[in-house]
């Protein structure tokens, strides 16, 4: 697993997060999702609440990629993995704590994604190289 340093932990909490799948017929599906947050240092989660398009795609088996931009500091992070779906466990009821807590939507399902690759989105020639790869 690639680690998310602590740099990158404030960079995600503090900017808004895209999300990337694929559908069945090779259609890519990009989003927003507000939801975005680093659940450990090797794993990024999100609040499902659409149960829209990309969660169709990742219960088909889409890869899931999620990247996070700050246009006014030029920077950015790429990261890819693997993704597990929870639905009826641990992780997934503590996040429906934390959805009530927040007076947010109950999510249809936690997608964990288990960082194996680090990429660089900062402008300049470092852009789209990897920063750690498992």
């Amino acid at each position: 697993m690639a680690t998310i340093t602590a740099e990158m932990k404030t960079f995600i909490e503090n900017n808004l997060g895209w999300i990337s799948t694929v559908s069945k017929d090779g259609q890519l599906d990009l989003g927003p999702k507000m939801s975005l947050f680093v659940l450990d240092d090797n794993h990024i989660a999100y609040h499902e609440r659409t149960a829209g398009q990309a969660y169709e795609n990742l219960k088909n088996g889409s890869p899931l990629v999620i990247a996070f931009a700050n246009l006014a500091e030029k920077k950015g992070y790429r990261f890819r993995g693997t993704v597990t779906l929870h639905s009826d466990d641990a992780i997934y009821e503590e996040q429906v704590k934390v959805a009530e807590e927040k007076g947010t939507k109950k999510p249809a399902v936690i997608p964990v994604l288990e960082v194996t690759e680090i990429q660089n989105l900062a402008s300049g020639p470092t852009a789209g190289k990897t920063i750690e790869k498992d």
